[in-house]
Parts: structure tokens; sequence; C-alpha cells
């Protein structure tokens, strides 16, 4: 039987068992065509943008506005120019297929995100983008098709010019590490910038105290060096004590390692603590100590510098971790993910739980989060990023599941192997004979009793633990902030905007205090 389409509007059709028709839900299939710029067969997941209104100039999703913005996606295989693909637009799509909206103004922009890592850093150099189409007076299932066609490159992230001096402080450490090569039959690299001090060449007989710094979820290798650059910057203004800083790069295809051994990313922890930090070591002049050898980071880096104190406590002074990533899971963003029947996207009387919050209004639900992340891509979204990280490996390769997508059920045995090898709470509690005589007095911990995610629960029920335990843990939550103003420091009588980082300062001072108890370093005003 042919069935002659509409323009634009495809209606699925199917017999039942006694020969009648049945009409399944409509479709609606936008295309979109490879321009004259593709000069070889291109290859990956093709995104379609759509929000109401007009004169944008270029469309992405916004986490902090969830549902604001249409997303439909198809994954396209060597795709050349001049050739076209339909894309239906109710197949993957969030919050809802097109099929759904309204009549109205809209405007769409069409996305080929060729090396699928838009579900970590956004649009990247080389994808390749349409204009913005203005879709007036749109009616889904009335007129012409709506057509894309791939003309234009992303170009690369701009780099900040870096301060005087940078660069010969600033080095880039490229490490092939055999741990992780055996692990994946190709060759692995652990990467990152080591930031000497200013008059580091200066004083050829001197050591210094070592950090290593890793990056939250999105942060990338050239984000790690701006921050190095601006803690260049402190200590050449002797606003920060003159220590080395190795700006580690934690992020990989599926998202985040953080440092952490995994049967999905592999011996990540391993790499650093036995190969990377003893060949820094034999190059730069580094303290070489636990006393000199400390750990920073924020949110998805955090959790990774905490965890990197807890499993390697003899290796490590002390870790600085603001706002740190889920330490406890009995508060994974304020789920109970060890609850009978747990579920991560509503409670048991059905009301959804939030991921998102601005202060005391709610911006986005965990549903909305993880449904919005599955279209975007299979790969570097920060669901499954923990699942690359903490779950056991599936029979397919890859992790198995921590909850079900369409249902938000949480899967028991999964969670099982989360508490035993990544709960920290639970690591910590069940090992403190072995590690507490190391782990005694290291562990700082920074958030804001307001912050984004909802990080300050599981810090809480951490801090707990370690308080029960006579750890001597330092646990400072600092009151209405959030996940990204946090190292705000205000002064009477200072600037009314704050120091953005002054917890930097604060904390380098409390850092150089443990390698350097007798020095009288002062932070210049």
């Amino acid at each position: 039987m042919h069935i002659p389409r509409k323009p634009f509007l495809a209606v699925a059709l199917s017999l039942c068992s006694f020969g009648a028709v049945a009409q399944q839900p409509q479709h609606l299939f936008f295309r979109v065509t490879a321009g004259p710029k593709i000069t070889t067969p291109v290859s990956g997941r093709l995104l379609i943008f759509l929000t109401p209104g007009s004169g944008a100039k270029q469309m992405d999703e916004n986490p902090f506005q969830p549902t604001a913005v249409s997303v439909a996606a198809k994954d396209v295989s060597d795709l050349t120019a001049g050739a076209s693909v339909e894309v239906d637009t109710d197949d993957v799509a969030f919050p809802a297929g097109f099929s759904s909206l309204k009549p109205g103004d809209y405007q769409a922009q069409a996305v080929l995100d060729v090396n699928h890592d838009y579900n970590y850093v956004g649009r990247s150099a080389g994808d390749l983008v349409s204009e913005v189409v203005s879709l007036a007076s749109f009616t889904p299932g009335q007129g012409a098709e709506p057509a894309f066609t791939l003309n234009d490159v992303a170009p690369g992230r701009p780099s900040p010019p870096d301060p005087p001096g940078f660069e010969k402080s600033s080095h880039l450490e490229d490490f092939v590490s055999p741990a992780l090569t055996a692990f994946s039959g190709r060759p692995m690299h652990v990467r990152a910038w080591v930031i000497t001090p200013p008059d580091y060449d200066e004083h050829p007989k001197d050591r210094y105290p070592t950090v290593y710094w890793t990056h939250g979820f999105g942060g990338e290798l050239n984000g790690a060096k701006f921050f190095g650059a601006m803690l260049f910057n402190m200590m050449a203004k002797k606003q920060m004590p003159p220590m080395i800083w190795v700006m580690l790069d934690e992020s990989c295809p599926t998202g985040t390692h953080e440092f952490d051994d995994s049967v999905n990313n592999g011996p990540w922890g391993s790499a650093l603590t036995k190969e990377y930090i003893p060949y820094l070591e034999k190059k730069y002049r580094m303290d070489a100590r636990p006393s000199g050898r400390f750990l920073q980071g924020h949110s998805s880096g955090g959790w990774a510098t905490l965890q990197l104190q807890v499993d390697y406590p003899a290796i490590f002074g002390g870790t600085w971790s603001t706002s740190p990533d889920p330490s406890d899971f009995h508060d994974f963003t304020g789920i109970d993910l060890y609850a009978q029947h747990a579920n991560v996207y509503h409670r048991q009387d059905g009301t959804p739980y939030p991921i998102i919050r601005d202060h005391g209004k709610v911006i986005g639900t965990f549903e909305q989060f993880a449904r919005n992340e599955r279209v975007l891509g299979p790969y570097g979204g920060q669901v499954a990023s923990f699942e690359w990280v903490f779950s056991p490996r599936g029979q397919d390769g890859r992790p198995v599941p921590m909850f079900d997508r369409e249902t938000g059920d949480v899967d028991p045995a999964v969670i099982a192997y989360w508490h035993d090898h990544y709960d920290l709470a639970h690591i910590v509690q069940t090992t403190w004979t072995q590690r507490g005589p190391e782990l005694r007095g290291k562990i700082h911990v920074f958030v804001g009793t307001a912050d984004t995610f909802y990080l300050d629960g599981a810090a809480h029920k951490m801090d707990a633990v370690l308080k029960a335990l006579d750890a001597d843990a330092h646990f400072t939550y600092i009151p209405d902030r959030t996940h990204f103003d946090l190292y705000t420091i205000y002064k009477e009588g200072g600037d009314p905007k704050g120091d953005r980082y002054g917890l930097f300062r604060q904390i380098g001072a409390e850092m150089y205090a443990v390698a350097r108890p007798h020095s009288n370093w002062k932070a210049a005003e």
C-alpha cells in the first residue's frame, strides 16, 4: 500500500491482526543538506535546535533553561557535499517531539557534532553548522519542509593572552602512560600544564610545594592553562605563595575520568600516582614528599581530588576540594540511591527530584537533565560520565546504566557496585583502621549552602561520617553561595563585587602553612 506523504509530515501506518489500518502518531521531518565546504565524507550526531522567536545568531541547549530550547537528533555517517538527510524530529527529541509545537514564530539551527563531544563542551572546533533559519508563522504539518544547509565550520575557542613572564613558567607535560596504554591497546596520554613560580629560575637550589589541581565537568587542557595563568599572576603579585601548580586535564571522550581507577576508563589513579607524579618529580624541583604534595579542584575536580586523598593518603598531604560531586550516595544531588525502590526521576509521592536550582528556585529536574543528555548523545554527558567511572562493565563493553532512562528506576545491583567501590564516605568508614593514620587532618571541603546542584547535602553526610571517626576533617559551609560564586570573598570597604578568586588565595596560604610551617610568608595587599 502506498500512502502519499504530506510536505513534511509523515503519517506512520500499521496493519493490525484483523487487517484494519491503525494510525500511529504523526512525525515531523526536517531536511539537512551538506554544503560545498564539506570536501570529505563526514559523520557525527546531527542536532537541530529550535526556539520560539527570531533574530538569534546562534542556538544551543541551555541546562539552566532546560525546556526553553527544543532539540532533535540523528546519527549520520559519510555525509558528502550536496547530500541530504531527513531528520525525524519526533524520534529522538527533547523536551518533546517537534510535531507537538504550538503554531507560532520559531527559529532553528542545525549542528553536526563531528567529535561526539557536544554533551561535554558544546559546539567545538570542526563541527559543521547551518545558519539560523527563521520559521515564521510555523504550524507543524503545514507548509514546506524546513531545510538547513551545513555551510560553516565552527572555530576553536580563542585563548586569552598570557600574562607577562608566563611563557617561561608554563610547561606542557604530555606523558604516555604505560598502564593506560596497556589497558586501552593504544597510546594514552596524561596531560597537564606545569606552572612554576615566577622566580623559579632565579633560585636554582630551592624546592617548592606542589599542588595537583584538576578542573570540573566541561573543563579541558586549555581551560587548565587559563587557571594556571591566573595562579601565576597571583604569585607574581605576591598574593599567592610560591608553589608549583600542576594543572591536570581529566577530560576524556566519556566525560571526566576523575583520576580514579575504573573498569571502563582504565587505571587513571594508578597512572597519576605511580607514573606521572614520579616523572614530574624527577624533572622539576618539587618537594616530592607528602607534606609538600597537595590536591585542589572544584565540582567534578573536587570529587577527583577528594577521592585521590582518600585512596592515596600516604602520597598526598591534604586536599582542598570545593563543591565536590556526591561523596556519599545516600545523597546523590538530593536522591538516596540506596532507598528501597529508588528512582532518580521522582519521589515515592510522584513529585520530581530537582537537580538545578537558583537559591530557592528550582530550575531543572533530574529527569529533564537526563533526557536532554540522552538526546545530545551517548558520550560525554554528566550523568553518563558518572557511569563510565562508577559502574561495572557490561557485556556490550559499555558501563551498565545506573538507572533506566525511560522510568528513572535505579538498578540495585549497579548501586551495590557503586557503593563498594566509589562511595567515599563508605570507603573511609569501613577502612579507617588502615587509612586513618595517614588521612587524619588532611581533608578540607568548601561548599555553598545554596549549591546549584544540591552538593551541600552529600558534603554534610560525609562530614558526619568523618566526625564520628574523629578524622579532624575541615568542612566549611559558605552561607548562600552557589556552585559558581563560591570562590568570591568580600571584604569590608573593598570592591563591592568582591574578589572573585579570593578562595584560591586562602587555600594557597593554608597549603603553604602545612608545607612551610615556620615560614613568615604573608600575602601582599
